[in-house]
């Protein structure tokens, strides 16, 4: 392995930290937790950096908003944003993108498997996101559902499949 081939990974990193950072200024609100791209760049990063360096990805990503950087939903940060309403989505990056990352190195790289891939990773997102919403407002099950899952579910099937189809661009591009 060359000098060249151990940075490239981290490089690819980096610009999908970026990425992330810049899904994040595309906010919309419509409730506590507001309709955002960084999910699907976060899935992403599990589709072409893979478990090991998506989730470093999405951890430095983390560690900078949480220091005060302005790189989460529309430009806030600091740790704070951890015991809001969002946070849970926050921390549910971290299996979201190792879960996305570790079924498309298992399945295999075609369109339908990084489906599959990215509606795991989309599960383990909510599975962390929308209880923590149901505790930061003492909502009922029933509630935190209509707040937190189902208005974001027909964005989530577009972005999973724009997110397939760039991974099909991006992949062939990073290997030269």
């Amino acid at each position: 392995m060359t000098q060249t081939d151990s940075l490239r990974p981290m490089v690819h990193a980096a610009l999908f930290v970026a990425l992330i950072c810049v899904g994040a200024f595309i906010a919309i609100p419509i409730g506590p937790v507001p309709i955002v791209l960084q999910n699907m760049f976060v899935l992403l990063a599990g589709l072409i950096l893979g478990p090991a360096w998506g989730t470093a990805c999405v951890a430095v990503y983390l560690l900078i908003g949480l220091a005060g950087l302005p790189v989460f939903a529309g430009g806030t940060s600091g740790i704070g944003k951890i015991f809001g309403p969002t946070g849970g989505y926050l921390l549910g990056y971290l299996p979201a993108v190792l879960v996305t990352g570790a079924i498309s190195r298992f399945l295999g790289q075609t369109p339908f498997r990084d489906i599959l891939a990215m509606i795991g990773g989309s599960i383990m997102l909510y599975g962390v996101g929308v209880p923590w919403l149901k505790l930061a407002f003492s909502l009922s099950w029933g509630q935190a559902l209509a707040l937190g899952l189902i208005p974001f579910l027909l964005g989530d099937a577009v972005k999973i499949a724009g997110a397939v189809v760039m991974a099909r661009k991006i992949r062939p591009l990073l290997k030269e």
